[in-house]
């Protein structure tokens, strides 16, 4: 049986992964969840505590328009958690224009137009958590991931930035930098990690660092938190990619 809790948290990137991992143990956990994400078709919560709202964040140019609605229409949402993203690796030369412009539209962009979206209604009620889901290549980068580290260094310099700025709000701003997470992402792309358990982090793994950053006892934040498999194996090309 769910507790009961009276916070509402945004989780962006809800219907798979992550974001599916972080919704559910928010949810088990007693808060509100509004989950966002371009397609819900291929996943149910059953929970009355969550809401699913059908956005898709890499069109920016309705993206201030939807926000403004749903805030109108869940004025009491006092944090979020900014998982949704895409990964595109390669050297640089290998991405065409639109293609770097889609993959920081959407993995850095809108996260900004989000955030700048709730920031003054956590301002007005002097509280709130905001947590952006960076990467280990927010740390380092690597030959063949350019553009999406370029993504997520700039999360992880908003948020450096952000905790600044909204301290005296009452506003706490934390990143979480997951190394290889065993998740949907690998699917399309050409390599992954390895197969053993110490070869990977899980979603909920992931979930349980957010589900403390949130529980973290008011005045405390966690301003980073980095996960890493306990052995590192990348294998690539994947079986039967070539």
């Amino acid at each position: 049986m769910e507790k009961a809790n009276n916070r509402t948290i945004l989780v962006t990137g809800a219907s798979s992964g992550i974001g599916k991992a972080i919704s559910t143990s928010l949810l088990g956990h007693g808060y509100r969840v509004i989950g966002m994400a371009r397609d819900f078709s291929k996943v149910r919560f059953d929970s009355d505590h969550f809401r699913a709202v059908p956005i898709d964040l890499s069109r920016l140019d309705e993206l201030p328009e939807q926000l403004e609605t749903l805030i109108k229409d869940e004025p009491t949402i006092d944090g979020v958690v900014c998982c949704a993203g895409s990964g595109r690796f390669g050297s640089l030369e290998e991405f065409s224009y639109p293609q770097i412009s889609a993959l920081l539209d959407l993995d850095l962009t809108s996260h900004i137009y989000l955030v700048r979206a709730l920031i003054p209604g956590m301002k007005k009620r002097a509280a709130g958590d905001i947590i952006f889901m960076g990467s280990e290549s927010a740390r380092s980068g690597g030959k063949r991931g350019a553009v999406y580290s370029a993504a997520k260094f700039g999360l992880r310099g908003l948020a450096q930035s952000l905790r600044q700025e909204c301290a005296a709000s009452g506003i706490r701003v934390s990143i979480v930098n997951p190394g290889m997470v065993k998740t949907a992402f690998f699917d399309e792309l050409d390599f992954q990690h390895g197969d053993e358990p110490d070869n990977y982090i899980l979603p909920e793994d992931v979930a349980t660092a957010v589900l403390a950053i949130i529980e973290a006892r008011a005045g405390t934040v966690f301003d980073e938190i980095n996960l890493s498999p306990q052995k590192k194996v990348v294998r690539s090309p994947k079986p039967g990619s070539r």
